[in-house]
């Protein structure tokens, strides 16, 4: 079995090569002791490559730099695959010259050869592969050209057969003296003359197609409004023209074909057995698997976003916004990310540079709204605002981040009163992304949404049934359950928000393991038909009211986990505190001030 470390700056194309190398024969985890993705997948069973963490350079000593160091010192590696964007070589080769002082056989795959064409840049890779003493193969991964070559390559582990030097036999603690540089500007000295000899320019002054809509994308004056036209259409595409329509009629097919069906098959068995599959399982799980085709077509916007380039595009354009939060325009992109989930979300903020935006960046990602709160909101715009369904979803993604770029303020100000850190931030190349590769973006992240579905909120539909069903005396009438006891405990803290029923009150409690939950509770103890029983328990204020307390209450255990592990259960602890006070705060003046409102109408 040979060992493949995959290796390379962030936006090269990394993840592309991983998943066109090892398809679906891959998995993720954690590096051990520190809390960095550890994705490894395997080539025809004979090559297992290691996708280590997208860094720069070898010397900034991060959590991810860390994990590349070590494992390449300690994880019996036997050649590195360092990919690098063949346009932008004169940054990027920063790295290879670091990579070459462990002693490893190299393969420098070479990416995005057709931007690099585009840009009159020539490579000779002959010259190269001789300069650098490493394997060169072009590539255009997005394409999936040159991949079977590497492949081969891979397979073969014929590495640098044709040189004759034996540097890469030495052992893995002993550096090549040779490409040892006493300081980046010996290194970059090095580079450049390494280009020199194997870069010609075909074209002089050519304007490439990125400097070009770069021009209209990161304009001054057009940049900000482009910004809101492509989200407010990713709200139109998803929720009124593809994704909600296809929710509809999966909505249809569960209720008008599979119930009746489930329900002719259980004729036969006791009572009992057949509530707990039909209104427990069914009404719980399948109150939130409907919004599947939601979720996926949003997830397909935000991937074809990240691989056309233009999400690094958006960071850039908000760092002065950002920045009145103290955070840097890199930060956007944890936040970004928590409005697919603020597990990753949260974890993805340690690659900000200091301690201080780490902390705030993960306090600040759990405020924008995940898609585990999306079937809450759906189903309750289409019981109250049916017609207007996607501007009401998009003013409680524009609340959440309104109101975190104010928590960021009042942070900023209060707990951590440190200076701002500097913004870098690489600018892709735009791409049009491949269809295969949106499609596989898009299915691993409904993936982890379907896992939910047929774990934790199964498990929680059922647990709800049997609390909503049962008490000391056996089984009884919903209203002197345990979920009812429970639930009449804890409502009047909801009394002065509008919606104190104690069935409310435990949807919310149920929903602190997953947001989606609390459709699934919902839908046990109301029964699955919500958008017709909702109208009879809430009024438009008060159901306002409960998803703005539901958009910004305490995130579910997973994240709990997540922060506790990253920023230990002091901040967890504080996060957790700090949202509930929060969302009780706002949903108190809105229904309240709302009220008051009615009365002068």
């Amino acid at each position: 079995m040979i060992t493949a470390a995959l290796l390379g700056n962030p936006n090269v194309g990394k993840t592309t090569l991983f998943n066109l190398l090892t398809g679906s024969n891959q998995h993720v985890g954690n590096w051990a002791g520190v809390t960095v993705d550890k994705k490894e997948g395997f080539l025809n069973k004979s090559v297992n490559i290691v996708d280590l963490p997208g860094i720069y350079a070898m010397d900034t000593y991060s959590n991810e730099e860390k994990v590349a160091k070590n494992f390449l010192l300690n994880g019996n590696v036997d050649v590195i695959i360092n990919i690098v964007d063949a346009s932008n070589l004169n940054r990027n080769l920063y790295l290879t010259t670091q990579l070459k002082e462990y002693n490893k056989p190299i393969i420098l795959v070479l990416n995005m050869i057709d931007a690099a064409d585009a840009k009159g840049i020539k490579i000779d890779y002959k010259k190269l592969s001789e300069a650098l003493d490493v394997n060169v193969l072009p590539i255009v991964a997005s394409k999936g050209t040159g991949i079977d070559e590497l492949k081969k390559l891979l397979i073969s582990g014929n590495f640098l057969s044709h040189f004759n030097d034996n540097n890469y036999h030495l052992q893995n603690n002993e550096h090549n003296s040779k490409y040892c540089f006493s300081s980046e500007k010996e290194a970059y000295e090095y580079i450049e003359g390494v280009l020199k000899i194997c870069l010609t320019y075909a074209k002089e002054n050519n304007i490439t197609t990125t400097e070009k809509l770069d021009k209209i994308f990161i304009n001054k004056y057009l940049a900000y409004p482009i910004f809101l036209a492509i989200i407010a259409f990713i709200f139109e595409f998803t929720f009124s023209w593809v994704g909600q329509p296809l929710a509809d009629l999966l909505d249809k097919g569960v209720s008008d074909w599979f119930v009746p069906l489930v329900e002719g098959l259980l004729s036969n068995s006791s009572a009992w057995f057949k509530s707990l599959i039909i209104d427990g399982i069914i009404g719980g799980v399948g109150s939130v698997i409907v919004f599947l085709p939601v979720i996926l077509v949003l997830f397909l916007c935000i991937s074809f976003l990240e691989d056309s380039g233009y999400m690094a595009r958006v960071a850039f354009i908000m760092d002065r916004i950002i920045r009145k939060m103290g955070l840097s325009g890199k930060a956007f992109i944890p936040l970004i990310i928590g409005f697919g989930c603020s597990v990753p979300g949260v974890m993805s903020a340690r690659t900000l540079e200091s301690e201080k935006d780490r902390k705030l960046a993960a306090l600040l990602v759990p405020l924008m709204s995940c898609n585990a709160r999306l079937p809450v909101y759906l189903v309750f715009a289409a019981a109250f605002f049916r017609g207007h369904e996607s501007l009401i979803v998009a003013s409680l993604y524009a609340v959440g981040v309104v109101i975190a770029f104010f928590i960021g303020i009042l942070f900023k100000n209060t707990i951590f009163k440190k200076d701002d850190e500097p913004f870098i931030i690489e600018l892709p190349e735009y791409k049009m992304p491949e269809i295969k590769s949106l499609a596989l973006h898009t299915w691993e992240k409904g993936k982890g949404f379907l896992k939910k579905a047929g774990t934790i909120i199964f498990s929680i539909s059922v647990i709800v049934w049997v609390l909503s069903n049962f008490n000391f005396s056996g089984m009884t009438d919903i209203n002197s359950s345990f979920m009812a006891s429970l639930g009449r405990i804890i409502s009047p803290i909801f009394i002065p928000l509008g919606f104190a029923s104690w069935q409310n009150s435990v949807a919310l409690l149920a929903g602190i393991m997953a947001k989606e939950v609390v459709v699934g509770t919902m839908g046990v103890i109301y029964g699955s038909d919500l958008t017709t029983i909702l109208p009879t328990v809430f009024s438009p204020l008060s159901a306002y009211s409960f998803l703005l307390f539901v958009l910004l209450y305490t995130p579910c255990v997973s994240l709990i986990a997540t922060m506790k592990k990253e920023y230990g259960g002091k901040m967890a602890a504080f996060s957790v505190s700090y949202q509930v006070v929060l969302a009780w705060i706002v949903s108190f003046l809105f229904y309240n001030i709302g009220t008051l409102v009615m009365r002068f109408i």
